[in-house]
């Protein structure tokens, strides 16, 4: 089984990555349109020439390999997915082949961390309108909504929380999920020493957050112009 795992940044995407490769079953894939998106776009983001170098930017090369089997030949096959890669020219034929599943996180709390990593970020930056775009598409060929999972449930049970999706998934749990080493990866995206900081200190999913953070007026608009995409996938959450 093929997992596309579809969420924006800083939404507990990379812990959720590493949930998934401690199974021992399951091969991952970090962000695989993220060069191509990079080359396309021209936009300018932290190591963009190292990724570029890195990894491959061709967006056909790469939808034909998240429609395959990995070459590892492990029986699953989870893609960690960023929302705003997935451009409107990038054939998204291969999404059929997958297990499509929407991470989402408050906006607030995503806008916050963002800030900290790049600042002055905007809309199409964070990845909620293209989240529910993806969602509308999926749902419309399904003929029913795809799988939704909320960052905070995770942190607040991740054996339940996981349990839940791995049984919507039809994959087998295991609390082998639950627990990860620290320290980088090997399946990291050359971004890492950028974004991974806190994931990698970390073995585990952390405890519950506690309120929402206080933003200043910019950052507090672009949460609550993010807010309704949020709250249409958040009414599907597991």
């Amino acid at each position: 089984m093929n997992i596309a795992m579809w969420s924006g940044p800083r939404n507990l995407s990379t812990a959720m990555m590493y949930a998934f490769a401690a199974r021992g079953d399951c091969a991952v894939w970090d962000e695989p349109f993220y060069a191509a998106y990079l080359a396309a776009t021209g936009i300018d983001h932290p190591m963009r020439d190292q990724i570029l170098a890195a990894h491959d930017p061709d967006p056909a090369r790469v939808s034909a390999l998240c429609a395959a089997r990995p070459a590892t030949g492990e029986p699953f096959f989870y893609q960690k997915h960023m929302t705003l890669h997935m451009l409107p020219s990038i054939d998204r034929g291969f999404m059929r082949a997958c297990a499509n599943v929407f991470l989402i996180r408050h906006p607030a709390r995503v806008v916050a961390s963002y800030a900290k990593k790049r600042e002055g970020p905007v809309l199409s930056d964070i990845g909620f309108v293209q989240q529910a775009e993806l969602f509308d598409e999926v749902a419309s060929w399904m003929g029913r909504a795809p799988l939704v999972i909320d960052s905070a449930d995770i942190r607040a049970d991740p054996a339940g929380a996981l349990g839940r999706l791995c049984t919507a998934l039809g994959v087998p749990y295991t609390d082998q999920m639950l627990r990860w080493p620290a320290g980088a990866k090997p399946y990291d995206g050359v971004w890492a020493p950028h974004w991974y900081g806190a994931v990698h200190r970390s073995t585990g999913f952390e405890d519950p957050e506690g309120a929402l953070p206080d933003l200043a007026p910019d950052y507090a608009r672009l949460a609550d112009s993010a807010l309704p995409y949020y709250e249409r996938l958040r009414a599907h959450a597991l």
